[in-house]
């Protein structure tokens, strides 16, 4: 039967450990890419959301991720009250607050 199918030897194991640095050396240099190119930006952006959402406050004009230009007029504990045209409040969420305007943007009645 050894006509059709050759026998498989066992192969010695390699001696040296350049072998094993050179496979794990790729793998740990894209980590490192990845956590200053990826990671690291993401996790600062959302600090920087964090913040910035905790100091809302009743007065300021904010821009929300679905794009309603604000007043805020009452803060609560997860939800905020826009004031959005004249008569006219919302209730939002918090963290669906997209970025800060500056004062003067909004010129609602």
């Amino acid at each position: 039967m050894d006509f059709f199918i050759s026998p498989a030897w066992a192969q010695a194991a390699p001696g040296s450990t350049a072998g094993t640095l050179g496979t794990i050396l790729p793998l740990v240099l894209i980590f490192v890419v990845f956590y200053f190119l990826l990671i690291r930006p993401q996790t600062k952006r959302a600090k920087e959301h964090r913040e910035m959402v905790a100091k809302l406050a009743a007065g300021d004009e904010i821009v929300t991720n679905g794009g309603i230009l604000g007043r805020i007029t009452e803060v609560g504990e997860s939800f905020v009250t826009l004031q959005v045209a004249g008569g006219v409040a919302i209730q939002v969420q918090k963290f669906q607050i997209a970025q800060l305007m500056p004062k003067g943007t909004f010129k609602g009645a």
